[in-house]
């Protein structure tokens, strides 16, 4: 049968994480790949979702988003940001961050634009960038301390850059921005037409004493950015789907011109649940660094004494560790190797770059239980 379809992205296979969990699935290994938690949503908010569901909240939502889920945003932003967004023109509720990603882009970027990517950047960027007729211009960050160098970004800059994309805390490395970097960065758009896209699911999840620095507490970036966020990491629920956009009134208007064509809104009970958690529960945000760090610090201590080493994530819900000292393979190689012979799943960092540079390092999620990371953790203190 002759080829029907010319492919838009014909060297882009199946993500890693899909590739991974269905290895560990397959194999009954312990799965560290993909960045889900394995432990329950909080009850008070599965409670609301079944109250919701039973109340009749079953119907399309507003196309931006309930306006009470967006009120209460509205407020958490303000207090954990400094800056309180418009919650009608500046706050779209949208079938989670990978979505509100590729609608940011696709709204901003026109075909021949320019996007600055770092790497080892999240697998969606580029091919989003793609799809809109752009060109990824990727600046690698480089092991072991994963910084921006902003003299690269400052060389690449150019009439035709639209947007620049940044992710704090990054996935995959765990690495979190710095008020300095946040200085170098508005200090080079400023007489620009570059926006900034900002990827910040993971805000909550800052450790040891360090600040979240995000684009919404500078008024000279929050101007030209969108800003993603997830209710996903924040709230345990991956498989609920729902993020979030902030964005100026002009950035989002163009944001939902794309939105509404892609899905149009979100899961209309969730987002009811979510709301009445947020009014009812403002601890468990404030709560979920210090919950986090805990579980890094136990999966990390666990493996004192081992052949695995690496500095302890300053951000997110991922650890990398470095396997030179045990095998001096590709990490494609040493993750299949691991899920495959010792049973557990993490995933290999070279995927993320372009060209990577010489890595022996693979990621692994510790959001899960203490038994899981235990477990995990007995059979790679083997090698």
């Amino acid at each position: 049968m002759r080829n029907l379809i010319r492919s838009k992205l014909p060297d882009v296979g199946t993500t890693i994480f899909t590739v991974m969990s269905a290895r560990a699935a397959e194999l009954g290994a312990i799965n560290l790949s993909q960045g889900f938690p394995d432990f329950a949503v909080p009850e008070p908010l599965r409670a609301a979702l079944a109250r919701h569901v039973e109340a009749g909240h079953n119907q399309y939502a507003p196309m931006t988003g309930v306006p009470g889920l967006r009120e209460q945003l509205a407020i958490t932003i303000g207090r954990h940001h400094g800056r309180t967004p418009d919650p009608v023109t500046e706050i779209t509720v949208v079938p989670g961050a990978t979505e509100a990603i590729f609608c940011a882009i696709m709204a901003s970027v026109h075909p021949g634009e320019e996007v600055i990517l770092f790497d080892p950047a999240y697998d969606s960027y580029e091919p989003s960038v793609r799809m809109a007729g752009g060109r990824a211009l990727r600046i690698p960050l480089m092991p072991p301390d994963f910084r921006i160098d902003w003299q690269r970004v400052k060389e690449a800059l150019s009439p035709r850059t639209r947007l620049i994309v940044i992710n704090t805390p990054h996935n995959p490395t765990g690495t979190v921005l710095e008020a300095a970097d946040l200085d170098a960065l508005e200090a080079l758009v400023e007489h620009t037409g570059a926006l900034i896209l900002s990827d910040e699911v993971y805000e909550h999840l800052v450790f040891d004493g360090r600040q979240h620095h995000g684009v919404l507490s500078r008024p000279a970036l929050a101007e030209r950015a969108f800003a993603v966020f997830s209710f996903g990491k924040s709230f345990h629920a991956t498989g609920w789907k729902t993020g979030y956009c902030v964005a100026p009134a002009a950035l989002s208007t163009e944001f939902r011109r794309v939105h509404q064509f892609v899905t149009f809104v979100a899961v209309t009970p969730i987002q009811h649940a979510l709301a009445e958690f947020i009014h009812d529960h403002p601890e468990h945000l404030a709560g979920l660094g210090a919950f986090y760090q805990a579980k890094r610090d136990f999966f990390y201590e666990a493996l004192e004494g081992s052949n695995w080493r690496g500095a302890r994530a300053s951000g997110s819900y991922f650890q990398l560790l470095d396997y030179s000292a045990i095998a001096d393979v590709p990490d494609t190689e040493m993750a299949e190797r691991l899920v495959r012979e010792h049973g557990v799943a993490a995933i290999p960092i070279s995927v993320f770059y372009e060209n990577p540079p010489p890595l022996r390092l693979l990621r692994f999620c510790f959001a899960k239980q203490e038994q899981t990371l235990d477990r995990a953790a007995e059979r790679l203190r083997l090698l």
